[in-house]
């Protein structure tokens, strides 16, 4: 455990001038969200909207007075805008942007292309998001295996797990003691899981610390996960989204020029209708639906051998008919997927020749030629998927 505390943190940043000249952060109230993990602090400086974007060097001042704290390796520093009277958080939809990170590209034109050029991240040929309208229905279950099915297809693959307030991939791929290493100044080397790299804002924080973050900080967390992580030569990464479709899903899908979204449901009636809340925000950010995934579609007995439709069966295909979206599968409700999952160990990677990893295979190939298609005017052919 740190001995660091949030006292000795507020006391350095006293040393902090206001961003008017006069005072310091901290007696100006200008300091919240302080989390401190292991090494590594992290907390948000609230600065007026109208000059958010002329106080980067006040920002840096923060987060070089932070990391001169003995016992801190790291720090993460955002600025958050403050609340306009009678509006949402000026800062909501364009947070400032951490020192060394590009700035996102702007929202894609119907007449260009989602190829490499248009990544956002360098290195990085496409970038999809894993979502689903509301939680409990499998999505980082899904995220994972669908990942290492494109792996296992032949693919480069990155994983970000984009669900700050429930991190899931640590304990998904046995990760969860893991920390990445920091290559150069701000840059992280991400994590290795099964051949595809991986970041998690759960790799900087205890598994247990609550991340009571407003919507700008988690974007700008989220830019950092993205930006300043050294992902190298990647055809795909998949972005494992929080569920649900708030502020935080909308601006990431707004920031990052995503080539498609696969959207997770189960079958039954109250799940698909969030589900449309899902497609529907996508299409109206202008981000292509890659298709729709059936999870805990049905349960055959290991015992009898008898199927039974837990929770109906086929309304996620009836669905995706219905909005004209395409069907990627049907995923079982099977207990095998489950403990392979809670040990870390997911099904595509622990038992690849399974009949259950071949269905995120499949469903993987189908995403893959969605984004092949998306990326067909970029000038560059992508990589061919075999399936033996």
């Amino acid at each position: 455990m740190s001995d660091i505390t949030k006292d000795q943190v507020l006391d350095r940043l006293r040393t902090v001038t206001g961003p008017d000249g006069t005072g310091d952060i901290v007696s100006l109230g200008l300091v919240s969200d302080i989390v401190i993990s292991g090494n590594k602090v992290m907390f948000s400086v609230t600065v007026p909207a109208e000059a958010a974007s002329t106080l980067e060097p006040l920002r840096v001042a923060a987060e070089r007075a932070t990391r001169d704290l003995p016992g801190v390796e790291g720090a993460m520093v955002v600025l958050t805008a403050e609340k306009k009277g009678g509006g949402a958080p000026s800062g909501a939809q364009q947070p400032a942007a951490p020192a060394g990170a590009q700035h996102a590209p702007p929202r894609q034109q119907a007449d260009q292309p989602r190829g490499r050029g248009k990544a956002g991240i360098p290195g990085v040929g496409a970038i999809i998001a894993v979502a689903s309208g509301k939680g409990g229905v499998g999505k980082s279950t899904t995220a994972v295996n669908l990942a290492l099915g494109l792996k296992l297809n032949g693919l480069r693959v990155g994983i970000l797990d984009a669900d700050i307030y429930g991190p899931s991939l640590p304990r998904l791929l046995n990760l969860k003691d893991a920390k990445p290493e920091i290559v150069s100044g701000r840059t992280l080397r991400p994590l290795d899981a099964h051949g595809a790299k991986v970041m998690s804002i759960g790799f900087l924080v205890e598994e247990e610390t609550p991340m009571i973050w407003r919507g700008p900080m988690v974007i700008s967390a989220l830019n950092q996960m993205m930006r300043e992580v050294e992902w190298g030569e990647l055809d795909i990464m998949v972005v494992d989204m929080p569920p649900g479709t708030g502020d935080a899903q909308l601006t990431m899908a707004q920031q990052v020029p995503l080539a498609g979204s696969v959207i997770v449901s189960t079958p039954q009636d109250l799940a698909l209708i969030d589900a449309r809340r899902g497609i529907a925000m996508f299409e109206r950010v202008d981000v292509p639906v890659l298709g729709i995934v059936e999870n805990m579609s049905y349960f055959l007995c290991p015992h009898c051998g008898g199927r039974t439709d837990v929770f109906a069966h086929g309304g996620a295909r009836h669905e995706a008919e219905r909005l004209g979206v395409p069907f990627l599968g049907e995923v079982p409700l099977e207990l095998k997927i489950r403990e392979t999952s809670d040990a870390g160990a997911p099904i595509v990677a622990s038992d690849p020749g399974s009949p259950f990893a071949e269905v995120y295979r499949e469903i993987a190939a189908r995403v893959w030629d969605g984004v092949q298609r998306g990326q067909g005017e970029s000038g560059r052919a992508p990589p061919k998927i075999v399936i033996e």
